[in-house]
């Protein structure tokens, strides 16, 4: 072990920097409030207002945020590590708190009074969805936006909205070969229609409802040309980070998937020791099956640790000219730790037996966090189909 650096082998799987050390010493100082709200958040289908407060008062939702708007703008490991640790107290803020870390990378893209503005001037989360749903007509000064956008989570704390939105057809004369231009939009919470429909298996406190727009002026200064998020952030003081928006995002899902299934590994451990099966005679732990399937789950959740901290490790070093070839490295980690965290879970929910069936059980909320959490695109088993075609010499596409 080096000087300046904390060493874990199974809780966590990495040796922690002392920055890292610190800001997960920031989640421990508010872990408290989480664990007092996780209950109710899961009621209510949100997030109450303490914990988020208690985590602006951390500065975590601006952690991945340049340090010139306010930001912490810390190291792609530390903020994988402290959403892993949220997420092992409660996944659903962990989510919502990658979400911010994603959206956050946005602000080396947008001009930089408009970023000050956004993200270190305005105390609210800044949400919304970047799936481009919404529609964008040109107009004298910037773009009017019509649209649905779903998955907002965070959007009850919001003061900004973020909309990913397709160019209208008819200012499509010279479409691009790689298909009709996006724009990333950002507008005033108060600007937008929501919709209660926030009723899931899993991640239930994320509050991740949907929004609607119907002709509101967006200024250009306050879009993001979507072509430019698969290349790094053009260079300039404030810049944060040499990593392409794409490139990026994909840390944050697999980071709170990694955390839920080390929740998971330390709950079944504590229940193993002490559950006797009915008509048994030793507890869970003398299993030979249990003790095989455990380690499984383990070396599951270990290889997936490995894999993200390489793939953090390469964005690093390489963010600035890694190409196509890092945004697959990326994309292929993330969906393994999807891949591998989900069947982890899934072996102890199993090994559980009728433990794992009630809603008070940790269990219960892992399994239904992880296969929410997997359904996301970055986590898909697709990438594996689309980073497989681009070994052999096709495009790197998201999705055919």
């Amino acid at each position: 072990m080096s000087e300046g650096r904390t060493c874990s082998m199974f809780s966590g799987n990495d040796c922690f920097s002392d920055e890292t050390a610190e800001w997960i010493g920031r989640v421990e100082k508010i872990a408290p409030v989480l664990v007092r709200y996780r209950d109710q958040a899961e009621h209510e289908r949100m997030t109450p207002a303490a914990v988020i407060d208690a985590l602006r008062g951390q500065n975590i939702h601006r952690m991945w945020v340049a340090d010139a708007f306010g930001g912490g703008q810390v190291s792609v490991r530390t903020g994988s590590a402290v959403l892993r640790t949220l997420a092992r107290i409660d996944a659903s803020v962990a989510w919502q708190m990658g979400v911010q870390g994603a959206i956050g990378r946005l602000s080396d893209y947008l001009p930089e009074p408009v970023a000050q503005r956004l993200f270190h001037e305005s105390p609210g989360l800044v949400v919304g969805g970047i799936n481009p749903t919404g529609r964008a007509e040109r107009v004298p000064g910037g773009y009017r936006l019509h649209g649905t956008w779903s998955f907002a989570s965070g959007s009850a704390h919001a003061t900004w909205l973020v909309c990913a939105a397709i160019l209208a057809e008819d200012d499509m004369a010279c479409p691009s070969p790689a298909g009709p231009r996006t724009y990333m939009a950002f507008v005033p919470k108060s600007a937008a229609l929501f919709v209660d429909d926030w009723f899931t298996m899993g991640l239930r406190g994320t509050g991740s409802t949907t929004y609607r727009l119907d002709g509101l002026v967006v200024p250009d200064d306050h879009t993001v040309d979507g072509s430019l998020l698969r290349r790094p952030p053009a260079r300039r003081p404030s810049r944060a980070y040499d990593i392409a928006y794409y490139d990026f995002a994909p840390f944050t899902t697999a980071s709170t998937a990694l955390g839920i299934v080390q929740d998971a590994l330390e709950t079944f451990r504590c229940l193993a020791q002490e559950k006797i099966p009915a008509r048994a005679t030793s507890p869970l732990a003398a299993s030979h099956t249990v003790q095989a399937g455990l380690a499984r789950a383990e070396v599951l959740a270990r290889a997936s640790a490995l894999l993200l901290t390489d793939a953090a490790d390469q964005a690093t070093a390489h963010g600035e000219h890694g190409g196509e070839d890092l945004s697959a490295l990326i994309r292929l980690a993330a969906a393994a730790v999807g891949e591998n965290t989900a069947t982890a879970v899934d072996t102890l929910y199993d090994l559980a037996g009728t433990s794992a069936l009630y809603s008070a059980s940790r269990l219960d909320r892992c399994f239904r966090d992880i296969h929410a959490a997997v359904k996301h695109i970055t986590l898909s088993w697709t990438n594996f189909e689309m980073v497989g075609q681009y070994f052999l010499g096709g495009a790197l596409l998201t999705r055919r």
